[in-house]
């Protein structure tokens, strides 16, 4: 299983590597996103700054719908889908492989995310320890819950605009955890922010798990 999900995970990000759809498309998308945040609260500069977290997620969540529609689109082309079908991998190291590649895609959008929010909301990082924890505990969750219903919705004509419906509702937790506990590290709120971490965990789980033992059965399905 592991050695398939190396095998697909290598595969998705050498792809990426060589079309560059995240760095000239997905990439611009999320710092367009943060700068028509900042127009629309300009008169508010406090407010911009409180807001930070909950404007960083709102974009990382759009950017995970770009990133799986990206990670099935590549399957849909020249019966691509049908191959890995046939290929005789592990379902369950298909869907890790594939989680994982959108997982390091999210990951460096987050970085990129994060100089966004210090350079256009003047934001100042502060709990290195409980930022980092949650974002990788929340990219996860978004991942495996992003390539769950990307299968889902892969054989449906009606993909692009159904996915946003299934995933959006669903991952609304991870949208609130995040970003109560990015309000705790950067001193916005005196909560536990490891409460919400625990609850991040706990949801990313949940959907791993769920990949490893239904996505053999929704690939045959799609």
């Amino acid at each position: 299983m592991w050695r398939d999900a190396a095998l697909i995970a290598g595969k998705d990000l050498r792809i990426e590597a060589r079309s560059r759809v995240a760095t000239n498309q997905v990439a611009p998308f999320a710092i367009i996103v943060l700068v028509l945040f900042g127009f629309a609260l300009e008169p508010d500069r406090s407010f911009l700054q409180t807001a930070a977290p909950g404007l960083f997620w709102v974009a990382v969540l759009f950017c995970s719908l770009l990133a799986v529609q990206r990670s099935f689109a590549v399957e849909a082309a020249d019966a691509a889908g049908d191959g890995l079908r046939m290929s005789g991998l592990d379902p369950a190291g298909i869907f890790l492989g594939k989680a994982a590649a959108v997982a390091l895609e999210l990951a460096a959008l987050e970085a990129l995310l994060t100089i966004g929010i210090v350079v256009f909301y003047s934001t100042a990082l502060t709990g290195a320890a409980l930022l980092l924890a949650t974002a990788a505990v929340a990219t996860i969750g978004l991942a495996a819950c992003g390539t769950l219903y990307g299968v889902l919705a892969a054989g449906l004509r009606v993909r692009e605009t159904l996915l946003p419906l299934l995933i959006l509702p669903v991952v609304a937790p991870v949208l609130i955890g995040a970003t109560r506990a990015w309000e705790v590290a950067l001193g916005q709120s005196l909560d536990d922010g490891w409460k919400w971490v625990t609850l991040l965990a706990v949801f990313a789980v949940v959907y791993v798990t769920l990949g490893v033992l239904a996505f053999g059965t929704l690939l045959e399905e799609a």
